[in-house]
């Protein structure tokens, strides 16, 4: 069975980043929290199903819903959904299941077991790399296609280290490229 924490401190003044927000408005605390509860039923019960152990934290972070799946003390049954193909399945699931209840498109983010942090340690390490190559003379830098969120993190990466980044390309093919800011 897994345990749900509620962590209700919700920024009212988070909103979307434009490099990330398309055309979808900021939601309130309470559209927040809305999304969080239902994504936490939904996980909650998908664990069940498939009898894993879980301890479910929701979160509200840069204007989106966000669940920390973590397994519960003793157990390490859940890494097996913490691989990062996995963690972006369940997530664009539990975001199906929270846009049927809400009938408004959803942003979630969804962690399983710490995933994200690694991947976000891992873009940074990319991100290094990229300004390494413009430090030794490149114009910019281009980076593997990845998902909006891990483009997100990029450009907030690349900003913290003084760059400036851009998103090019279209669906599959939409990657970040690093220039000097």
């Amino acid at each position: 069975m897994s345990d749900v924490t509620e962590t209700t401190e919700f920024d009212p003044t988070a909103t979307a980043t434009e490099a990330d927000a398309g055309d979808e408005t900021a939601l309130t605390p309470s559209q927040l929290e809305e999304e969080g509860d239902i994504a936490a039923d939904y996980i909650e019960e998908l664990l069940d199903i498939a009898d894993l152990d879980g301890d479910i934290d929701i979160d509200a972070r840069g204007g989106r819903a966000y669940l920390s799946v973590n397994a519960s003390e003793g157990s390490s049954n859940l890494r097996v959904l913490s691989k990062p193909d996995t963690v972006n399945a369940l997530q664009e699931l539990t975001r199906i299941a929270v846009q049927t209840k809400t009938g408004s498109f959803s942003r979630l983010i969804l962690d399983v077991g710490g995933s994200r942090d690694a991947r976000a340690s891992e873009l940074a390490v990319l991100v290094d790399k990229a300004i390494a190559r413009i430090e030794e003379g490149a114009d910019s830098a281009a980076l593997p296609p990845m998902s909006s969120y891990e483009r997100k993190l990029i450009h907030d990466i690349a900003s913290e280290r003084g760059y400036s980044s851009e998103s090019e390309g279209e669906g599959r093919d939409r990657h970040n490229v690093i220039t000097r800011a």
